[in-house]
């Protein structure tokens, strides 16, 4: 046993244990030949997870914000047009932040639950003059995923670099970097990756580096600044001593850790059962009677699950119960409806037994409440589709 609750929100998750165990080592010399190979080695396994054998890894001390504000105060000048293809907070989060650097952002959006017309998208590229589109392949308010392979090909064929949020998504939902045309895939180490919070990872494609090579004024954020980061990034893959910052030593050790487990369950075995286990959780849900946020099953993320609660339940009361039954759920975040709906993570190492679990937990939480629901339906759902 655990000796604590399951932690099933869309980040933190659930961390293997040999993690765990690279998280109590003594912390080791950040300049400490040990310490550098480590770190060389996690870039290199970046490239094989983001399945972009070409791209430059990034791996900084900080948040999945930091991560977005990486991507933005380096390849955004003042004045830049900027399209925001948003699906939910993340996304309106974003043109927020890009707004800081400058950006004359525009943004497509569509209601809670439905993913932006990549037509509308199209039409706004046709007037020309972007230089920039942000995308959130998951976006963690909505559980909505938007495909990477249309919004890579406008990139594409429009001249424009694109950016993916995937904090919600590297390491479970299909990414093939390189193969899309996706410029910069930016992550946390909190959610699929399997590492506890503190790092923001990106991998940057040469057409972007190229844009950030080129730019006419410096880089708004000094810390954030690639010219800071880049030659420490290129010694460590060297296996050569760098610094400017002092990095997470033993969070580095761990995504080490997690990316070769990672690559040893290989990324396709890994994307499928991350498919089998959204159609799972979507099938008890169903068979609940319960609702999501997302509009069909073809926009439905394989990472987190966001339902309705059922009329006549409250959200405090419930997500209260569940954690008395030893699971730990989330609460909404969409400014629109956040009190009439929760979410559940699902990814990483989230196995057979935690999503079963969940399932009855919710099940009998939602009996507690008044909500009569048939548990042992709900949980041979589950198990059918896994």
């Amino acid at each position: 046993m655990k000796g604590r609750n399951l932690l099933m929100i869309p980040g933190p998750v659930e961390f293997s244990p040999s993690v765990t165990e690279a998280l109590s080592r003594p912390t080791d010399s950040h300049v400490s030949p040990s310490f550098i190979n480590t770190f060389g080695e996690a870039l290199e396994k970046m490239r094989s997870v983001w399945m972009a054998p070409d791209g430059y890894p990034f791996i900084l001390a900080g948040s999945g914000t930091l991560a977005m504000d990486s991507a933005g105060s380096n390849l955004v000048e003042q004045g830049d047009r900027v399209l925001v293809i948003s699906s939910g907070y993340f996304g309106d989060r974003y043109a927020e932040l890009l707004k800081r650097y400058g950006a004359r952002v525009t943004v497509i959006s569509a209601p809670p639950g439905s993913v932006p017309d990549m037509s509308a998208v199209e039409d706004e590229l046709k007037g020309g003059g972007y230089s920039l589109m942000t995308f959130t392949h998951v976006d963690t308010s909505t559980a909505v995923r938007v495909n990477p392979v249309p919004v890579g090909e406008l990139g594409e064929k429009y001249g424009v670099i694109t950016v993916l949020d995937g904090v919600c998504s590297v390491a479970a939902e299909e990414i093939r970097q390189q193969e899309c045309g996706i410029d910069v895939v930016l992550t946390a180490s909190q959610k699929a990756v399997g590492v506890p919070p503190g790092l923001a990872l990106l991998v940057v494609s040469e057409r972007a580096m190229e844009k950030w090579r080129n730019r006419k004024s410096p880089v708004g954020n000094y810390y954030a600044d690639w010219s800071n980061w880049l030659p420490v990034m290129t010694a460590y893959l060297e296996r050569k001593p760098s610094y400017f910052g002092t990095p997470a030593v033993n969070l580095v050790e761990a995504l080490n850790v997690s990316l070769t487990e990672i690559l040893a369950e290989g990324m396709d075995a890994r994307f499928y059962r991350h498919r089998r286990i959204g159609r799972g959780i979507r099938a008890a849900l169903k068979s609940m009677g319960l609702s999501q946020i997302p509009e069909n099953d073809s926009v439905s993320a394989n990472t987190l699950s966001a339902p309705y609660y059922p009329e006549g339940v409250e959200g405090p009361s419930f997500l209260k119960k569940v954690a008395a039954l030893g699971v730990t759920l989330a609460g909404g975040l969409h400014p629109a409806n956040r009190q009439k709906y929760f979410r559940i993570g699902h990814m990483g190492v989230a196995a057979g037994n935690d999503l079963v679990s969940t399932i009855a937990a919710i099940g009998t939480a939602l009996n507690s409440c008044g909500y009569k629901t048939d548990t042992g339906a709900a949980v041979n759902a589950l198990i059918a589709e896994l």
